[in-house]
C-alpha cells in the first residue's frame, strides 16, 4: 500500500470554490478519494484562526476527518489590509514529510508552490498529486505535479450539506 501525506491551503480552497462555484469544498469526498487504498502517513490541514465559533465547528470537522489542524492567528494591519498564509508552513512540512511518504497531495492552487511541487518530483523523486480549481490555479504549478486533480461539483458540498 502507497503512503500519503496531504498538505491543504484551508483558505486557498475556500475563495477558489466559493468565487467559482458558490459551493464549500467537500473533505469527506476528498479525504476518500486521496486515501483510497493508501496508507496516511501524515494529513494537515492549514488554515487563520479568526476565533469565531462556525470556524471552530469546521476545524473540529477537520479533525475528525483525520487532519492536524495547524493554525495561525489572523492579522489585520492598521491600513486595513489582512495577512495570513501558510506558505513557508506548509513548505517546510512537505519537504519534511516527502521522505515518508510515496506520494505528496497538496491542495491548493497557488503558484507560489510550482518549485516546492518540482523539488518534491524531481528532486526527491516522489509522486506529487494537486487538487485545485482548475481555472484559479497556476499553470506554473499545474506543470509541476505528477497529476492535476480539477476541484469540480464531484468535489463539492451539494445545497443540503
Amino acid at each position: 500500500m502507497k503512503k500519503v501525506a496531504i498538505f491543504v491551503d484551508v483558505q486557498n480552497v475556500y475563495y477558489t470554490t466559493r468565487q467559482t462555484f458558490g459551493k464549500h469544498f467537500d473533505y469527506n469526498k476528498f479525504w476518500y478519494q486521496a486515501t483510497n487504498n493508501r496508507e496516511v502517513v501524515k494529513a494537515f490541514a492549514y488554515a487563520i484562526d479568526r476565533g469565531d465559533q462556525k470556524q471552530k465547528e469546521f476545524q473540529n470537522i477537520l479533525r475528525a476527518i483525520g487532519f492536524e489542524v495547524k493554525l495561525k492567528p489572523f492579522i489585520q494591519r492598521s491600513d486595513g489590509s489582512a495577512k495570513g498564509d501558510w506558505d513557508v508552513g506548509i513548505t517546510i512540512d512537505m519537504m519534511d514529510y516527502a521522505d515518508h511518504a510515496d506520494i505528496i497531495v497538496l491542495v491548493s492552487g497557488d503558484g507560489d508552490f510550482d518549485l516546492l511541487a518540482n523539488k518534491i518530483r524531481v528532486g526527491k523523486q516522489k509522486r506529487v498529486e494537486v487538487y485545485g480549481v482548475a481555472k484559479l490555479t497556476a499553470n506554473s504549478l499545474i506543470n509541476e505535479a505528477s497529476e492535476f486533480h480539477s476541484i469540480d461539483k464531484a468535489l463539492l458540498l451539494s445545497p443540503n450539506n
